[in-house]
């Protein structure tokens, strides 16, 4: 950013894009987010406009602002100019303006030279920007809310990936490895699904390695792809929205279920629970959709709730019901589809019959975490049948070897 732009990013409700197309409409991003990591943030932007290089810096600090008691919000900036490989400071003001903003930054920064400044520069090309964010927010016992010691890799909401929802050790293992379990705490998990489409103009590297992008679409079996056209007004073109939807790859014990929301390539809405119901429905069942024809709200955590959000909301109630009364048999539960299920009877009746051997019996709540009253069998083939008996703890499973 030149000097301009630098100013432009740093004051409070400024920005020039009016437009719905982009992002930044409302001038608080870049405050709002630093801000909420820690209370201060230094800024360091290299920018060639026709030929001149300018360097930038500018600080937002709240542990400035608290402690001397300003009243206004004060960003103190310095400006350089590269001319003939040297730096020399630019003055748009007075020489005296620009010395107290200099003496503010090394007064309340970790910086104590304009040296030490300037080194910051030292490892950007031709244009770039840096951002440093100190005086991390702690927490009530007194540690960072970011925890920067159990994984070097990666960035982590502290204490927050400890509850999992899980009844067994080997679905607690499933899940706290799953994408939608560990984008709750991990920034290196979240940045992942953070974008649909592949990154092409840039990279995005955490502590030192590359995010490695996640398509959750890829991550789905027994997808399906359904075609939905929402009517956005009526002298609008067509809109046509694509809505894949499978099951986890680690369905059934795998609970975790959401519709995956994006506009503009940016995700606004994780493994959204539309359909929240006490039953076994809709279990394991996971989408992803790109919605531009519905506006996100200013925090991109969510939507607008307009009737073309609404309408979408019961459309994907839809293709989450539709699919699971389709699908749900090919993750061991019992077919809901009327011919399915005539299909499975017929099954049980042949395999059934006297003088059968019980070889094992296991509850159905223990193999699935006590969730499920209706799985069948995980395996089975066409000597051992099997065959489903109730008891108080709901169902279980037999199988049967015959004689």
């Amino acid at each position: 950013m030149d000097p301009e732009g630098v100013r432009q990013c740093m004051s409070l409700g400024f920005s020039t894009k009016k437009s719905k197309t982009t992002i930044g409409q409302y001038g608080n991003g870049f405050k709002t987010s630093t801000m909420r990591l820690g209370a201060d943030a230094i800024v360091f932007t290299r920018a060639i406009r026709e030929n001149n290089v300018t360097l930038s810096i500018g600080l937002l600090s709240y542990t400035f602002l608290r402690r001397t008691m300003k009243d206004d919000i004060v960003v103190p900036m310095l400006d350089f100019v590269v001319q003939d490989g040297q730096i020399a400071p630019l003055v748009y003001g007075s020489q005296g303006d620009w010395d107290s903003s200099l003496k503010i930054i090394l007064d309340w920064s970790p910086f104590s030279s304009k040296e030490e400044l300037l080194q910051q520069f030292e490892d950007m090309d031709s244009h770039g920007t840096k951002v440093l964010i100190y005086n991390l927010w702690m927490n009530d016992d007194g540690l960072l809310e970011l925890d920067f010691d159990d994984d070097d890799e990666d960035i982590l909401l502290r204490d927050q990936g400890q509850n999992s929802g899980a009844s067994t050790k080997v679905q607690k293992e499933i899940i706290q490895q799953h994408i939608s379990h560990r984008l709750r705490f991990s920034l290196r998990a979240y940045s992942s699904i953070l974008y649909l489409k592949k990154f092409e103009n840039f990279q995005i590297i955490l502590r030192g390695k590359p995010v490695e992008q996640i398509n959750i679409a890829n991550e789905l079996k027994f997808k399906k792809v359904v075609t939905y056209k929402p009517q956005v007004a009526y002298d609008s073109q067509v809109v046509s929205v694509r809505v894949d939807i499978g099951f986890a790859k680690e369905a059934p014990v795998l609970g975790i279920f959401g519709i995956n929301v994006y506009h503009k390539n940016r995700l606004i809405m994780p493994f959204w629970k539309v359909l929240q119901e006490a039953s076994s429905r809709g279990r394991s069942v996971i989408g992803v959709l790109e919605a531009n024809f519905i506006e996100p709200a200013h925090d991109k955590q969510d939507f607008e709730r307009t009737p073309l959000f609404i309408r979408l909301e019961t459309k994907l109630k839809q293709i989450i019901v539709d699919y699971w009364k389709e699908k749900c048999h090919l993750i061991g539960y019992q077919p809901i589809d009327p011919k399915l299920r005539s299909q499975y009877k017929a099954a049980l009746k042949d395999s059934g019959g006297p003088g059968v051997k019980i070889r094992h019996e296991a509850s159905t709540a223990q193999k699935t975490g006590g969730h499920l009253s209706n799985l069948l069998p995980q395996t089975y083939d066409d000597e051992a049948a099997f065959r489903l008996t109730a008891n108080r703890a709901g169902f279980c499973f037999a199988f049967v070897w015959p004689r």
